[in-house]
């Protein structure tokens, strides 16, 4: 029988960009989320080689998808010439900062672990995700948590207050790689905002806490991500941000009526994708 998995978006509440590595890679701390926005990943097994499927034209279905990659590096890491079947059905907006290649990677990675009697322990796991992506680690993680390193260094978090979420994806993605290439480490200002220290002692606060060193950069291209922000704090939003590289933005909100009232004023702009969610958090996943 095929194995369906919820794979579900992230957030970034907090994204410090704190150093270049001489390995081209960038040192950060982030406090990351997940969020009740879904890709479902079907896994068919008994099957020859690897095959991809999915309807997404953003998505490729060769070797370069991450979920692809997973499944290589799994058989191979187990010793085995075997394959199996990927689809993969697109809810979370594609390049967009919200992390759904790497959350596909990992639901694969733990389809097979499962299906193939836990051979390899989450650290195991862990270690095959982070050669494939730096946000696998947290998926197979799958609570909130606090990432040093380049992301890979994860240490749970509990001290979320759950809040509604309403995503605004603009209509464009945005290149990764091109953001971290024009970020200037001088002037990034989220260090100034929280101790890092104090996140495993207090409660992260949203109403003064959220920041990330990527926003200005990206905005500063897609001044629509600005235009976004301003739209849900308007709307009551206690908090918004750009969540990881872009383009998506978040609004937090303390009480669902007032974020359905913010969904339906902002589903008149045509360009965006709208969606209420919901923050995953360690007593709920």
């Amino acid at each position: 029988m095929p194995m369906k998995i919820l794979a579900p978006a992230k957030i970034n509440l907090f994204l410090q960009v704190s150093g270049k590595r001489p390995d081209g890679y960038h040192d950060l701390i982030s406090l990351m989320c997940c969020i009740t926005l879904y890709d479902t990943v079907t896994l068919t097994f008994g099957i020859g080689a690897t095959a991809v499927v999915c309807k997404h034209c953003g998505v490729p279905e060769d070797s370069s998808n991450l979920a692809f990659a997973a499944a290589d590096l799994f058989f191979k890491s187990l010793g085995k010439n075997e394959g199996v079947g990927i689809l993969i059905e697109k809810q979370i907006p594609v390049a967009a900062g919200l992390g759904g290649g790497s959350s596909n990677a990992a639901a694969v990675l733990l389809g097979l672990n499962r299906y193939y009697g836990y051979p390899f322990s989450h650290e195991d796991l862990a270690a095959l995700g982070l050669s494939i992506g730096a946000d696998v680690p947290f998926f197979l993680l799958g609570r909130p948590a606090i990432a040093t390193g380049i992301g890979e260094k994860l240490e749970a978090y509990a001290g979320l207050e759950k809040l509604k979420i309403l995503l605004i994806y603009p209509g464009f993605s945005v290149s990764t790689a091109e953001v971290y290439k024009k970020l200037n480490l001088g002037l990034t200002k989220c260090k100034k905002k929280i101790n890092y220290s104090l996140l495993g002692k207090e409660d992260f606060d949203v109403r003064q806490h959220l920041c990330n060193d990527l926003e200005t950069v990206a905005a500063s291209k897609h001044p629509e991500i600005l235009t976004a922000k301003e739209a849900l704090l308007k709307q009551g939003a206690i908090g918004a941000l750009m969540s990881g590289s872009g383009s998506t933005v978040f609004g937090l909100f303390t009480d669902s009526a007032t974020a359905q009232t913010a969904n339906k004023a902002l589903l008149r702009n045509d360009n965006w994708q709208l969606y209420l969610v919901d923050m995953i958090t360690s007593d709920t996943s």
